[in-house]
Parts: structure tokens; sequence; C-alpha cells
């Protein structure tokens, strides 16, 4: 890697670094139909790309944004106070089969990512998605978009969904000439932050996107207390710590044109709130003088409901974000808005009795754990996802049923699937001895873990989930979360949008 040139965040998709501001997120999954059409139409895209220095900037805007709102609020000036800001992001991304269509298969296949390259797909048995196997080929039970050929996906975030609605007409309107377009729409996707008090919380309940990795970039905020800053390699192609699946160290060998891109992992989860609700209602504790489920323990003023508990301990943090590690017996609202502190915690190993083995912060970034270096920082990836579909109505809560679909659409970004995203669900979610030498089995992760469907003795369990006896186990009676659909990107960095793959001549 030595001559590299040195990292510019104008050089780089917004998303992967920084990530696009948003309250509305379109996900436009497209086929590239006519690739000597898209190719200088790509290139006229690229002025419309928000690169990781752009969104830099807009984050701060909002920040001085929200400031000066509040000040004309308190000042009783709330009339003139705008709402929000009107920023609109874009990136692109494509998978294989798109890198195929405008450079050749020989030179996209140089990206050197066996995953990436196969497609998820072909990656849904192993990461123990739902389907069906005829012989050797096996069918995930998707959504049909996702059974097709995907070449791509546009994705638009904005402050509404005017606004990301009116940029994707736009975005559509590069890749048409004389009425004629370059690429035919597979899916259009939606996604919103959840409203009120609920922002940044998915629709279970919990706050999302709280211990992300901070990349090594001087010109990108420093790191809080408790968050892990990765090598830039562990983010982006080609920069020191994009090394061989679990040899730390040994450079994967990459071409040119994959410098500062990064692989885009999607997958479309609905989740079942109403059935997982009901699940800590029917399992939580009983109090042990009523004898009725979830009530209040006594223990001490303002202790949280027994269903409360159980799902703090399935999580690992309270609903607010506060952590159990660092306030097991009761949620800290104070602790859980403190950036300074809400992320500081180590894990003790070898003990769940503060935090399951199996709580999913646990199984996603397990911290102490595992060895720093080698163990951990290699698999941390960075989430970029955003909730889809209506809140929980009235009528499910009464019925505990889903009666509306709604969940998450997972986007996480990384320079090697096997050491990111397909590493912590197939290595970490979905293995029930993860962290390995405890010497109670820790079960699969509660949220996202799923169990070889052809292994009968592969279960949905956890231990842990009981503070006062962490060796009994809890048996699952669902998936609460399921995979619909996903496909892997490759987000080009801004010099490869505009000089490789809108000139190269496909092999």
């Amino acid at each position: 890697m030595a001559g590299l040139p040195p990292l510019e965040l104008k050089d780089i998709q917004g998303d992967v670094l920084v990530g696009l501001s948003k309250k509305t997120e379109i996900f436009h999954f497209f086929q590239i139909k006519d690739a000597k059409a898209f190719k200088p139409q790509l290139k006229n895209l690229v002025p419309h790309i928000t690169t990781a220095d752009k969104a830099t900037g807009e984050k701060e805007e909002i920040k001085r944004f929200r400031v000066q709102r509040r000040e004309k609020v308190e000042a009783g000036d709330a009339n003139t106070a705008k709402a929000a800001l009107s920023i609109v992001g874009v990136n692109i991304s494509f998978s294989h089969l798109g890198l195929v269509q405008l450079i050749g298969e020989a030179k996209a296949k140089e990206i050197n990512d066996d995953l990436f390259i196969g497609g998820q797909k072909k990656d849904a048995k192993d990461l123990h998605d739902r389907g069906k196997t005829d012989g050797d080929k096996f069918t995930p039970a998707w959504d049909a978009a996702f059974l097709k050929d995907i070449h791509g996906v546009i994705l638009i975030t904005g402050d509404s969904f005017d606004s990301v609605s009116q940029k994707l007409n736009e975005v559509k309107r590069v890749f048409s000439k004389d009425g004629v377009s370059s690429i035919t729409d597979v899916a259009t996707l939606a996604g919103d932050v959840r409203p009120g008090d609920q922002k940044g919380h998915e629709h279970f309940g919990y706050k999302d996107g709280i211990s992300n990795p901070r990349v090594d970039v001087s010109s990108l905020p420093k790191a809080l207390p408790g968050q892990t800053t990765i090598k830039q390699g562990v983010a982006l192609l080609g920069r020191p710590g994009d090394d061989v699946a679990f040899k730390v160290g040994t450079p994967v060998v990459r071409p040119k044109w994959a410098l500062d891109g990064s692989f885009l992992a999607f997958r479309k989860l609905p989740q079942l709130v109403p059935e997982f609700d009901k699940f800590l209602v029917n399992n939580a504790k009983t109090d042990v003088v009523n004898q009725s489920t979830p009530n209040v323990f006594d223990d001490f003023p303002d202790a949280p409901s027994a269903t409360d508990i159980l799902g703090a301990r399935f999580v690992g943090r309270w609903k607010s974000g506060a952590p159990i590690r660092a306030t097991p017996l009761a949620d800290d609202l104070k602790l859980a808005t403190d950036e300074l502190r809400n992320n500081k915690f180590r894990f003790n190993k070898n003990s769940q009795e503060a935090c399951p083995f199996a709580a999913h912060i646990r199984k996603m970034n397990p911290r102490k754990d595992v060895d720093q270096e080698t163990g951990l920082n290699p698999h941390l990836i960075l989430r970029r996802g955003i909730p889809f579909g209506p809140e929980v109505t009235s009528q499910e809560k009464v019925t505990n049923s889903t009666q509306h679909e709604r969940g998450l659409y997972f986007v996480s970004y990384q320079s090697n699937l096997a050491n990111g995203f397909s590493f912590l669900q197939k290595a970490w979610a979905n293995n029930s001895g993860f962290p390995i030498g405890t010497t109670i089995v820790p079960g699969l992760d509660p949220l996202i873990g799923q169990e070889d469907l052809a292994d009968p003795k592969d279960v949905r369990d956890m231990s842990g989930y009981d503070d006062d006896d962490v060796t009994k186990r809890l048996k699952f009676d669902r998936r609460w979360v399921e995979s619909k659909g996903g496909e892997y990107f490759f987000s080009p960095s801004i010099p490869t949008l505009s000089e490789v793959l809108t000139t190269a001549t496909p092999s």
C-alpha cells in the first residue's frame, strides 16, 4: 500500500464515513438496460453525489440551525423558526452484476471479494435466511424484487418524503434521453426516522446507532469516550487495514479503481413488534409478592417493570439507550443522553450478571470479550440503516399480532464482507457458542440471531436472561426479525465514478 495518495473526504461518497443526514431515505434499486447510454449519464450524475466532505459540512450546518431554532423558540419567536433544513443527499452503489455491465466481468472480479461477487442471494443460506432447497439450489424466501438481478441502488436522503421524491425524479431524468431511460426500475423502498420521542429508536423501541466506530481520519471528529477507532482500511478498500479475512496485517490485493470505495450490505428486516412485546410480557419475572406479570418490583422507588428488564437484557441497553452494563437495575435517562458516558463501558469477561453474553449489543460489539486488534476492530462496521413502516396500531397491540409491515432497512459499510456484516451475522449473532470460552453457552442473539433450520439441534434460545440465575435458559417462540431480501453493493470513490466506470470498455 506504499505510495497511496492522501485520503480526501471529497473523493469518498458521504454515506460511508460520515452518514447522510436524513429524516427520510429512498432506496431505488435498478437494472442497467443500456450500458452505453448509462455511462455518460453516470458522469452527469457525479455533481449530484453528496461527498463525505459535503456531508460533514451539512451536519455542522444542521447543528447551527438547531441552536438558532432553539434560541428563537426560547425567545418566543417560534412562528418564524423553520422546523427543519431542506438538505438532500445522493449516493450510488453497484452490485457485482452492475460492475460487469460497466467494466466487464474480468475487470469486475479484480475487486477480489468472493461474497460480493457471488451476491447476497447466494450467501442467504449460510446467513440462515428462510427458503427452499431444490437439489443444490437454495431460493431464499425473499420479496420478489430481491430475487431479480439488481445492478445498483441509488440512495436519496432528505428532510421529507416530498424532497427525496423530487430528487429521485431529478436523478431519473439524468438517466433518460429523449424519453428513453438507460435503467429499469426494480424496486423503490422508503424509510423514515420514527416520530416524536422515538426519533433514533428502532421499532422495538430501543435507541439505535450509539456504538458506531470512528474511522481514523484526522478531518473527522475525535472519538467519544468508549468509541472504538478503526483503521481506514476497515471501512475503505485499499487503505491500511483492508486485510484478508482473519489475517490481520495481510492486505487484500485490490485494483487501483477500488481505492476509497466501500462495500454496502443492504438487508430488508421486517420486525414483529406486537409479538416481541407479548413474549416479553409472558416471560418476564413474576412479582414474588403478588404473583403477577409484569409488575413493578418493590425493591426501590421507580424500579422498572419486569418486562422492561427482560427487554433490556435481550438488547443490552434500556430503551433510552443507557447500557445495562453501567446501570443494570434501572434505566438512567441522564446517562442515556450523555454521549461522554453512554458508550464508555466494558463487559466483564466470563460474567453475564450485568449483561448477558447473548445480548444484542454484546454479540455485535463484544469489546473486551475478544482481542481488540485482531478479534474486534477488523469486524466493526459502519451502520447507516433507517426504520420503515407505520407505528404499531392500537388494534395490533390488542391482538398481539402484526398486521402492517414495519422494520429496519439495514445498511452497513465495510471493506471486506467476510470480515464485516457476513461475519457478524454468521459467526457471532447465529453462533450460540459466542462469545467463546464462557462456562455457560450464551445462545443466539435474541433480535437477529437465526438458527440453522436444517439442524433440529440448533434452537433460538439464550442464557443470562434472568439476572438472579444466569444459568437458566429461555427459548424464543419465533424469529422476531426476518430477512425479506438484500444485496451486496460497492460504493465507488468519486474519481472511480468519474473516470473509470464512465469510460471503461467491458471485456
